[in-house]
């Protein structure tokens, strides 16, 4: 080989040995420091720390948004349910004002405006129309025997709305709360339920006895509005006489049906909106507990005070 060719040679193997060497020290500096990162990757680096962190306070201010939220929604939860839990107690104490004969002064106020929701939401014509139907489908199951002595009782003030002159000055009482209207309406539905289940009871062949609280004094005013309102041909009409005036009415009630009873009656069935009508003994085979919105509750009391003995 000629000398210009082993003098190249050297050359070519100096600068091959120069560049392993500083690559082994440039290897030799990346393992020391940790890592080595060129300037675009450490651009994209910082790039995602920031879009990370973005993402990080989008996340933190939607979980804030959602508690408000729910915070909202919770509040607005209690503030629905509270008118149920107004209901629950009115309808709690209507039930103990009955049981115990509380009087008028002891009926809480804010139950008025539940009785009027209880009304003007349909509430009461649904549990009505129940009742009637469950009554209905009971009598239509049923025959009487063919002496007479099946009989059905009805308490008459659910038809005769108690004293009527005493009617106006309890549906004022709620023109406050805007259902004057809607406790008429509720009045003229069930006397047009009772009316209806009267006469399917009567053609069926079920002798009818209509009981009341009111003095036998009112016997010729009750009578006639009975008729004008489409009520013929009951059995027996009972009023209580001037021994009873002061009895209670649950011993009233109870008196009256010991007496049928020991003249050969057999009650098969007592219908009435209140409960001193039905409870005590002799009640028969079945009593039925017609709804009452309880504002009538409130407006049977007033009547009864004020009702002449």
């Amino acid at each position: 080989m000629s000398a210009y060719g082993h003098h190249m040679e050297r050359e070519y193997s100096a600068q091959s040995l120069s560049s392993r060497e500083v690559s082994e020290r440039t290897s030799s500096y990346a393992m020391e420091s940790g890592f080595y990162m060129s300037s675009f990757a450490t651009t994209i680096f910082i790039a995602s720390l920031v879009t990370v962190g973005l993402l990080f306070i989008t996340l933190l201010i939607a979980l804030t948004v959602m508690l408000q939220n729910c915070e909202s929604k919770s509040h607005g939860l209690v503030e629905v349910q509270k008118p149920s839990y107004d209901s629950n107690y009115c309808h709690i104490f209507s039930l103990h004002m009955e049981l115990n004969n509380f009087e008028a002064d002891q009926f809480p106020s804010v139950c008025r405006v539940v009785a009027s929701q209880y009304i003007k939401q349909g509430q009461y014509a649904t549990d009505l129309n129940s009742t009637m139907g469950m009554v209905e489908d009971y009598f239509g199951s049923i025959t009487p025997q063919h002496d007479g002595l099946d009989v059905v009782l009805m308490d008459v003030d659910d038809i005769l709305s108690l004293n009527p002159q005493y009617s106006n000055v309890s549906v004022h009482r709620y023109d406050h709360y805007g259902c004057s209207d809607c406790m008429e309406e509720a009045k003229h539905l069930k006397h047009m339920l009772i009316l209806r289940l009267y006469m399917k009871l009567h053609s069926s062949g079920w002798p009818l006895i209509l009981l009341s609280r009111k003095p036998e004094t009112h016997r010729n005013t009750s009578v006639e509005y009975l008729v004008s309102a489409g009520y013929t041909a009951w059995s027996s009409l009972i009023m209580r006489s001037e021994a009873e005036l002061h009895m209670d009415s649950s011993d009233y009630f109870s008196k009256r049906r010991a007496a049928m009873q020991g003249e050969g009656f057999r009650i098969i069935g007592i219908i009435s909106s209140h409960m001193d009508a039905l409870r005590g003994p002799f009640l028969g085979k079945r009593i039925f507990k017609l709804p009452n919105p309880i504002y009538y509750n409130f407006e049977y009391q007033i009547e009864d005070i004020h009702t002449p003995k």
